[in-house]
């Protein structure tokens, strides 16, 4: 059973940034897609981002594009996703998801992933 664990949450102003990481339990990262979902209070999950893994391959919501970037360091078996020019309405928890495969632009779904982590707090003020 392969474990997420997101970091970096907490409180930002607006126009801010943070940095979200993601560890993996094991070595899954080299042969995983890796991606962030969100989903805010009273609001469905949302695709956010993804990355392949291999070649850099990403994917990103038209919500995000150009203000937030995923990256991954297989050797650490580490994802991230570094946010800026935060919005009150990026205000959610992101959840870092995984899913064994290649990627393509229709990985959007939440049922394209297989694994999820527990999520992180991030709470932009106005």
């Amino acid at each position: 059973q392969v474990q997420l664990v997101e970091s970096g949450g907490g409180l930002v102003q607006a126009g801010g940034s943070l940095r979200l990481s993601c560890t993996a339990s094991e070595r899954t990262t080299s042969r995983h897609v890796m991606g962030w979902f969100r989903q805010a209070p009273g609001k469905e999950r949302e695709f956010v981002t993804a990355i392949s893994w291999v070649g850099g391959y990403t994917i990103y919501a038209d919500s995000v594009k150009g203000r937030f970037t995923i990256s991954r360091d297989n050797a650490k078996n580490t994802v991230y996703l570094q946010m800026n020019s935060l919005k009150p309405e990026d205000t959610a928890v992101y959840y870092c998801a995984a899913r064994f495969g290649v990627l393509n632009s229709a990985n959007t779904r939440m049922n394209d992933y297989d694994y999820w982590g527990q999520g992180t707090q991030v709470t932009v003020s106005s």
